[in-house]
């Protein structure tokens, strides 16, 4: 299983946009092959950092949504709201509890 956690930072101003843009986004990306989980979230902590959690079958699944039409256009939406790079983080993983 795939893991990855990615954060990014977006201005006080476009929060809501950026994180609406990602919550339209959950059947589709859902719905892709070996998709476990699609967890968009607002950081408790600032006003600024959003994040998504994702849970893949496979390493290729995950390269498949990377490559997809969904991501191209979330990213043509959210990249010019970021005031920082993102930051991806992602781990190998075996379930072992569910």
């Amino acid at each position: 299983m795939l893991i990855a956690h990615v954060t990014f930072q977006v201005s006080e101003d476009n929060r809501e946009l950026a994180i609406a843009t990602l919550k339209k986004e959950i059947g589709a990306v859902s719905a892709m092959k070996g998709c476990i989980a699609f967890v968009p979230f607002l950081s408790p902590s600032n006003n600024q950092d959003i994040g998504v959690l994702h849970e893949w079958d496979t390493a290729d699944d995950f390269a498949a949504y990377l490559a997809s039409d969904s991501f191209a256009t979330v990213g043509q939406v959210l990249r010019p709201m970021m005031i920082a790079p993102p930051v991806s983080r992602r781990f190998d993983a075996t379930l072992i509890e569910n």
